[in-house]
């Protein structure tokens, strides 16, 4: 297993934690007349951008039997996931080298430094979600009640993103290819991940590549927990929950492994 010291080091220090957010948080938007807002603004263009090339340019429309015709929610309410998953790892990525002077400095727990990071993402995964909260019921007139049972596919994104990130930004320690090699790895994962069409609309000779994606539950799961009163389907949640803990866990050991010689190398 991890162990226990790898633990405690992780749950057992939550003011550390809280300082490592808050400078996390502070340190992106430092000298910004906007600040966090910029948080919100990017995705927001982004989305808007996606929206009109691909709703009114390429003509692409909502696939039968799925919880909404509106291209617009089924866009956002898809990425919203996707971009707690993809900053969380993204960003851990070269976390470690960022914060090279704690580590080589002081007896320091590194491994907390991408857990940070997810809640920092994590602050604007929040507000982007109020947003869409907004969006909804303009459009649809109300909420559903399952969104609340979203923080429990954070918690799986969380689980998931950190995982991943623990083994980026590890091999980024002894190989600063890393970073580069994983943003071509999550671009394809991106489009592998169906945000902008449904899965039924991927060719079957493709199939493979959604079933085995585990962000596709999650995206699929957001949609319906956001757009309709469809109840949570449990063999897809079990799904996320399992890679979600296999990923933590991976993550983990290979982080532990790797940690000893972090000092000497930064």
């Amino acid at each position: 297993m991890i162990g226990a010291g790898f633990l405690r080091n992780i749950f057992g220090r939550r003011t550390l934690l809280y300082q490592l957010v808050r400078r996390d948080y502070e340190q992106r938007f430092v000298g910004s007349s906007a600040g966090w807002l910029w948080g919100m603004i990017h995705p927001l263009v982004m989305i808007a951008s996606w929206t009109i090339v691909f709703q009114f340019f390429m003509k692409a429309k909502v696939g039968p039997g799925e919880v909404t015709d509106n291209y617009v929610l089924y866009l956002v309410c898809g990425y919203l996931p996707w971009m707690l998953f993809n900053e969380t790892v993204q960003r851990s990525a070269t976390s470690l080298l960022d914060q090279s002077n704690l580590i080589t400095k002081t007896v320091f727990p590194s491994e907390m430094i991408p857990i940070s990071i997810f809640l920092s993402a994590l602050m604007n995964h929040v507000l982007a979600l109020s947003l869409s909260f907004l969006a909804i019921l303009y459009w649809q007139g109300e909420l559903s009640p399952m969104v609340l049972l979203l923080p429990v596919y954070m918690a799986l994104i969380g689980l998931m993103g950190i995982g991943v990130g623990w083994i980026a930004a590890s091999l980024q320690v002894y190989l600063r290819d890393t970073a580069q090699m994983l943003m071509v790895v999550m671009t394809f994962w991106f489009w592998m991940t169906p945000i902008f069409i449904s899965a039924d609309q991927v060719p079957d000779q493709f199939q493979f590549l959604i079933r085995g994606n585990p962000l596709s539950y999650v995206v699929k799961a957001y949609r319906e927990r956001l757009l309709s009163m469809r109840a949570p389907n449990f063999h897809e949640l079990g799904i996320i929950a399992l890679a979600a803990c296999l990923a933590f866990i991976a993550g983990g050991l290979f982080f532990k492994q790797l940690k000893r010689g972090f000092a000497d190398v930064l």
